[in-house]
């Protein structure tokens, strides 16, 4: 259904009216330095963006803060984070999931100290050579910490561009033409605050149900209000269904309660965070691969977790271990330094099934 006259506004004019809204309007965020306090002269940190980029991908801004909020007070600058262990880092991760983004903070924080002294390559050519910085993040870093009229390009803008310039052909498809409508918005001055105000009109207006309409600042240029299809937009193409891997975790606790636990490798799913020793995860089954002789009973509960690509389902075996246990697999971890919120979500799953187990045998 159509919704009133289109009003033809030029890019300059679209920038202005977005920037407008956007110092009335912009979201209070622990990494962000409010437009006011911009104006006045007060800089973002380079550390706390590319920080707060790195958290966000994948992940909801409300999921970020408390970590974001940990990180920089434990962590202040780059320089603290890149002198860091890595087992504390991934620790405080875990839980924020895609951990290999973790692994690519301590590399990129220890090149930025080493080969920058402690400083962020102030151009997206420099940006895009450190280790996990890619074309979006080295973008977002160059516009918002450094103002250079850079085209970031996340879900809320993909939305916001496909509804005003009414753009039908189907995500990820679209995406170098979104881009490009992007491109042709993004102002000379302000750019990092004009970048974080379609980043804030996708999460708070042009929302992808229920959009505001009757109160947006680009309501008279949007082509997809004008013709009733902003519900529609952006089209994305379908996905294909996820398989379902099938694994098992052996919870073993040793007799003064220490827990047995490994450090997976660097390279692939998990990789550095600590788990349950088991075997590999498959479609075909779960394989047998307790990482030490014992009574390994089968809990009736399994733990169930979504990755990006797959459904994973892991049967859940605990066991009492004796004291002087020598596992084939892993290491014991004292129960004075074991924090079940080191562990990453699908293995605190099964962690908390096994506890409750072990407690009922006491």
């Amino acid at each position: 259904m159509r919704d009133g006259n289109l009003k033809q506004v030029g890019p300059a004019e679209i920038a202005s009216d977005l920037l407008a809204w956007y110092d009335v309007h912009a979201r209070a965020m622990p990494w962000r330095v409010p437009p006011a306090d911009k104006l006045s002269g007060v800089r973002p940190d380079p550390y706390r963006v590319w920080l707060s980029e790195v958290m966000l991908q994948q992940t909801t801004v409300a999921a970020v803060k408390d970590y974001f909020h940990r990180f920089t007070t434990r962590w202040p600058t780059v320089s603290d984070l890149a002198a860091a262990e890595d087992g504390d880092v991934m620790g405080e991760w875990a839980g924020l999931g895609y951990y290999a983004r973790a692994r690519n903070l301590l590399k990129c924080a220890r090149v930025v100290v080493a080969d920058h002294g402690g400083v962020f390559p102030d151009t997206l050519a420099g940006l895009l050579k450190l280790p996990g910085i890619g074309p979006y993040t080295a973008a977002a870093i160059a516009s918002i910490a450094y103002d250079l009229p850079e085209v970031v390009v996340d879900g809320n803008v993909e939305r916001v561009m496909a509804r005003l310039h009414n753009v039908h052909d189907p995500l990820p498809g679209s995406k170098p033409h979104l881009t490009e409508l992007a491109a042709g918005l993004t102002p000379g001055q302000r750019p990092g605050d004009y970048a974080q105000a379609v980043m804030d009109l996708g999460a708070t207006i042009c929302t992808p149900r229920n959009p505001a309409c009757g109160i947006c600042p680009l309501r008279s240029p949007c082509v997809a209000r004008v013709e009733g299809t902003a519900l529609e937009l952006p089209k994305k193409t379908p996905k294909k269904p996820k398989p379902t891997r099938l694994g098992i975790a052996y919870v073993g606790r040793r007799a003064d309660g220490a827990y047995l636990l490994e450090r997976r490798p660097d390279k692939g799913l998990l990789g550095g965070m600590l788990g349950w020793p088991g075997g590999p995860w498959s479609e075909e089954g779960a394989a047998e691969a307790p990482p030490i002789a014992a009574d390994w009973r089968l809990l009736g509960a399994e733990a169930r977790h979504t990755f990006t690509h797959f459904h994973l389902i892991l049967q859940v075996r605990i066991a009492d271990l004796p004291q002087g246990a020598n596992p084939d697999v892993g290491q014991f971890i004292e129960p004075e330094t074991f924090r079940p919120s080191d562990l990453p979500t699908v293995m605190r799953k099964a962690f908390d099934l096994a506890r409750g187990a072990f407690d009922n045998t006491l």
